[in-house]
């Protein structure tokens, strides 16, 4: 399994007089012009996902339909509750447990949660986080079956790196 952490884009800051309820603070309208970069950048680095799972809060789902935009219709967004942040680790372990094993997938959330499940994935522990700056990713190979500690690193992708392969200005 191919498996990318990709945190939402550059969002509203935290204002409780104007988003009461976190979960409906929204994209930023620059934040989406750089998630849809990097977004295409994703796409031209790893092809199409087989599938995108979702963290249902509004700029994690914004996220997803940028990435669907970049990759094409046809890849379904899922909402997964056990991506939103503080969610037990579990649950997306055996989210993932049920994908077929050679699918790529792209898991959006938030931080410090995904830092914290690539951690997991990579090092069996949370304490040894790989925090995601937003419309970042990480990419994380399973060659058996998706296990803590089993994964292995292939890419961690700033977003300006994946801007810049949005643009075109790096070869892959």
């Amino acid at each position: 399994m191919r498996l990318i952490l990709f945190r939402h884009g550059p969002a509203g800051e935290r204002d409780a007089r104007r988003w009461p309820d976190d979960g409906k603070r929204p994209v930023t309208r620059r934040g989406r012009e750089r998630t849809s970069l990097a977004a295409v950048g994703l796409r031209r680095l790893l092809g199409r996902p087989s599938r995108i799972a979702v963290s249902p809060l509004l700029r994690a789902r914004q996220t997803a339909e940028l990435l669907v935009a970049a990759v094409g219709p046809e890849v379904k967004i899922e909402l997964l509750e056990a991506l939103m942040p503080g969610a037990p680790y579990r649950e997306t372990l055996r989210w993932l447990r049920e994908v077929q094993s050679g699918a790529s997938v792209i898991l959006v959330g938030h931080e410090p949660h995904l830092g914290k499940l690539a951690g997991m994935l990579l090092f069996n522990s949370v304490s040894a986080t790989l925090p995601l700056k937003k419309a970042g990713a990480v990419w994380i190979d399973f060659i058996g079956p998706v296990e803590p500690g089993a994964g292995r690193l292939r890419a961690f992708l700033p977003p300006r790196v994946l801007r810049r392969l949005g643009r075109g200005r790096i070869e892959t």
